[in-house]
């Protein structure tokens, strides 16, 4: 009998993180709440620079453009997320109406430290992409209460660019994508060792406590596909 193939999906990511910023904020007060935002700053800087370096192989420009057509994941299923544009010019803004992390960390419980996720993430992979671009938040974010998240990316995006952004994301196809137990290891990989770094034993604890509950909620199996995934690629 072939054995079943372990997909972990936007909640198994989603839930990892709210259970790893719940114990180390529970366990370790305002330098848990520190230390998890540091790992999440150090993780989408990661990602970042893995979009850069996407784009710099295939010969394209770090540009607002290409920031935009080599990102790293897709939703699971259509209707799964609610986002799009505002506008191009005279900078590009765009909106998320609907978050598939959102609707996780609810339907589990953590949106209270889920949450912390959201503080950050965008603009850390945007400096990661190219450290002089700068990400605002322009409303509140649905995760703190927020009718929906608005961001600025603080560049334009012509018309010219629109239209190459089509043809890339066209061409790209999933090429450049990778799958959920690829992200739910690389979030468990930096921000549980960035735990660990800020915390000592206390965040050792905090990274235990969170992989037992996820264990509980999801099965021994969700958590160790995360171990297949070669980290020398984060």
């Amino acid at each position: 009998m072939a054995k079943e193939t372990i997909l972990c999906k936007i909640e198994h990511h989603a839930v990892l993180f709210a259970l790893l910023a719940k114990y180390a904020i529970t366990g370790s007060g305002e330098a848990g709440r520190e230390a998890i935002l540091k790992g999440m700053t150090k993780y989408g800087n990661e990602r970042g620079a893995r979009m850069a370096a996407n784009a710099l192989a295939h010969g394209d420009e770090l540009s607002v453009m290409t920031n935009q057509a080599y990102g790293e994941w897709r939703p699971d299923y259509d209707g799964q997320m609610d986002f799009g544009t505002l506008r191009t010019e005279p900078t590009l803004q765009t909106y998320i109406a609907r978050c598939a992390w959102c609707d996780a960390w609810k339907k589990h419980g953590l949106l209270d430290y889920g949450k912390y996720y959201c503080v950050n993430v965008d603009n850390a992979v945007y400096q990661g992409f190219r450290q002089d671009f700068v990400c605002t938040p322009i409303s509140v974010s649905l995760s703190w209460g927020g009718e929906r998240c608005e961001f600025d990316w603080n560049q334009p995006l012509t018309g010219e660019e629109v239209i190459s952004l089509a043809k890339k994301k066209k061409s790209l196809g999933t090429s450049c994508m990778k799958d959920f137990n690829f992200h739910t290891a690389h979030l468990l990989h930096t921000v549980g060792n960035t735990l660990k770094e800020e915390l000592g034993d206390a965040g050792e604890i905090a990274v235990d406590n969170a992989l037992n509950e996820y264990t509980e909620k999801f099965g021994r199996e969700y958590l160790d596909v995360l171990k297949e995934v070669d980290s020398n690629e984060f």
